[in-house]
């Protein structure tokens, strides 16, 4: 036992699972998250409708559709609409709002209309090529479409209570269960893009329907099985050949091996998080030791050799996924907000399994980082992808032709709620730190935990916990990768602890008016990447807590290549309350090149001098909010 925390006392321990909470068990008023979810509400919501209203999401399936007819809709539009209703949901469901409401309930009309007697749901299958309908499930995203509208029908009948949707969705996957599996006359395809795995899952909760767990693991079960290749035989059928799939390999959709058999991070970034968030999920039904296993001998590689310091995932443009280990370029990112969202469910749900601080270490760099990066603090503009180096031409924009971002993100951080905690009988498990007001049960007890912190900033955390009566229970608190000493206090006084997998673990005789203190050191760190990674030798990138940071033009008028970060720099940290919403900034005295003294030489045979410069630096989330220029990562480090 201690009342303080290191880096070096790490033990082993057996695994802990727990629940996950409800997000309205949580409310954020206020610090970091409480006035960027308002901004949700208030700015994004309307902002993503207004949007979709523009380009025609709810207009351009009609009946006289025809090829050449403008808007030309995405043959996968109405997953942005069912995401937007989802995360409309989230939004109701903690703060009510008619206005918003209704417009919830004129976007499930609309699409209600376009349900077919047998149950089938798909506007472009229905309104554009009604003859195709399950012809081309390796290209064509309609069981990813049915998965989007089955999570929004669930987040929208658990804040309504209203079964429209619901209803609707369950009359739909009843029939895909009608036609897809391995008993005689049904299809043995599934989703080239995944997502109806997980959304199963979900409606299984909802409804306590098995049909639907089962047809959930079909779909993951069956996946890669061969031969012959269920895309191939398609392929075949449609009078191509199935060597021309313009992605080369089944890699690209994980579907190369069955699921089971899959050892490293491959293929399209989303489409991988989702199977493997949705491989997590079952592995947690089934109790299944070996979908663990490969869930996190996949989710070890990915954080090994093939993810980027943000949190993002996918270095390639052109499979919007993974290359080979240690390829990770910083201008030429890929890196897809929605990859960065699906690392943060899937990581999750491998915190669901194990309690262990990796998880949920990866869970916060990529939320801080990857997926805060993707859209601008007011709300109403996006990045669809992530560099870590821009020459100053990469800016967010208020909406996309393929605009599966802007609605993803804000289902996310809608939901926030629901990442914060883990439950058991017995503990309250705290992976995530934010200024919030949380309902939580333990077992019979109900516990509200308030959080006051100014998290990210700094790394105090103060816990004020309410009970109707004394009682014992378990808390679990982590301790951050990135935290090299932490202190437990209790009434001022310092609190025993043991540390397992990197929470810190009390059980005590809890009551009302308890005040924890966690204190977590939060220095400026400098990050070294692994030598494989070329483009980064000899770079250093910086970080303070949970946040990466990066330097603008703006900041910095000189290009930002010429600056060197000697091993003596100290840095500081000043929060500026006005600047990008309050932020914390960094500056130190480093070394710039100096560049007067080349004159129109171009090479030479003395090295370049260096002069003193003072470095600044913004959160990484926070950069292309200002005046345009260039953003830089990864600095050059100088001894």
């Amino acid at each position: 036992m201690t009342s303080s925390y290191s880096r070096m006392q790490e033990n082993e321990q057996i695994p802990l699972r727990s629940s996950s909470v409800a997000h309205t068990a949580t409310l954020f008023r206020g610090a970091f998250w409480g006035s960027r979810l308002q901004s949700l509400r208030e700015q994004t919501l309307p902002a993503i409708y207004q949007q979709m209203q523009q380009d025609g999401h709810f207009t351009a399936f009609r009946e006289d559709w025809y090829a050449g007819m403008r808007p030309i809709p995405y043959v996968f539009w109405e997953s942005d609409i069912s995401k937007w209703i989802e995360a409309a949901s989230y939004s109701l469901a903690t703060d009510p709002d008619a206005q918003l409401e209704a417009l919830v309930d004129e976007a499930i009309a609309f699409l209600l209309t376009l349900q077919q007697p047998d149950g089938y749901l798909n506007l472009w299958f229905t309104q554009v090529e009604p003859e195709q309908r399950w012809t081309n499930l390796r290209d064509y995203h309609e069981l990813y479409c049915a998965g989007h509208l089955i999570e929004a029908a669930v987040a929208h009948f658990q804040a309504t209570g209203k079964r429209v949707l619901l209803d609707a969705v369950c009359r739909y996957a009843d029939y895909i269960d009608a036609t897809f599996g391995v008993e005689e006359g049904k299809r043995r395809g599934y989703c080239g893009h995944e997502e109806i795995e997980l959304a199963l899952i979900k409606l299984y909760h909802a409804t306590n329907e098995d049909r639907y767990l089962y047809l959930s693991q079909y779909f993951i079960e069956e996946r890669g099985q061969h031969p012959p290749h269920y895309f191939d035989v398609e392929a075949e059928q449609r009078g191509e050949l199935s060597v021309d799939f313009w992605a080369s390999t089944y890699e690209y959709n994980q579907s190369h091996v069955p699921v089971r058999e899959q050892h490293e991070m491959v293929g399209h970034a989303v489409r991988a998080m989702y199977l493997f968030s949705a491989v997590a999920d079952l592995a947690r039904e089934m109790n299944d030791e070996s979908l663990y296993k490969t869930c996190e001998e996949i989710w070890h590689h990915l954080n090994s050799k093939r993810l980027y310091i943000t949190g993002g995932s996918g270095s390639s443009e052109g499979n919007e996924g993974f290359t080979a280990d240690y390829d990770l370029p910083n201008s030429s990112a890929y890196a897809e907000t929605c990859a960065a969202i699906g690392l943060v469910m899937w990581s999750q749900r491998l915190l669901q399994l194990d309690a262990d601080h990796r998880y949920a270490d990866v869970l916060e760099q990529a939320l801080y980082n990857g997926v805060l990066s993707g859209i601008s603090h007011d709300g109403t503009s996006f990045f669809y992808v992530n560099p870590l180096e821009s020459h100053g031409t990469h800016h967010r924009q208020p909406w996309y032709k393929c605009a599966c971002c802007p609605p993803n993100i804000a289902r996310l951080l809608l939901s926030l709620g629901s990442y914060l905690y883990g439950v058991t009988d017995s503990a309250i498990l705290v992976h995530l730190y934010a200024q919030c007001t949380s309902t939580l049960s333990v077992g019979p007890r109900q516990v509200i935990l308030h959080q006051q912190t100014n998290y990210p900033w700094d790394g105090e955390v103060r816990f004020e916990i309410e009970l109707d009566e004394p009682a014992e229970f378990e808390l679990y608190l982590r301790i951050p990768g990135w935290c090299p000493h932490a202190y437990l206090t209790l009434a001022g006084k310092n609190v025993p602890f043991e540390v397992r997998k990197g929470y810190a673990h009390i059980t005590r005789t809890w009551q009302t008016g308890d005040i924890l203190m966690l204190s977590m050191e939060m220095p400026v760190e400098r990050i070294y990447p692994h030598p494989a990674i070329r483009e980064n030798v000899g770079n250093i990138a910086l970080r303070s807590g949970p946040l990466l940071y990066c330097l603008e033009s703006c900041d910095n008028p000189l290009p930002l290549h010429q600056i060197c970060v000697p091993a003596s720099a100290i840095f500081e940290k000043r929060f500026v309350s006005d600047l990008l919403g309050g932020i914390t900034v960094l500056s130190g005295a480093v070394q710039a090149l100096e560049t007067s003294d080349w004159a129109n030489t171009l090479y030479r045979t003395t090295p370049p001098v260096s002069i003193p410069y003072t470095l600044t630096a913004i959160p990484y989330y926070a950069w292309d909010q200002r005046e345009p220029g260039a953003m830089r990562v990864w600095v050059r480090a100088s001894t």
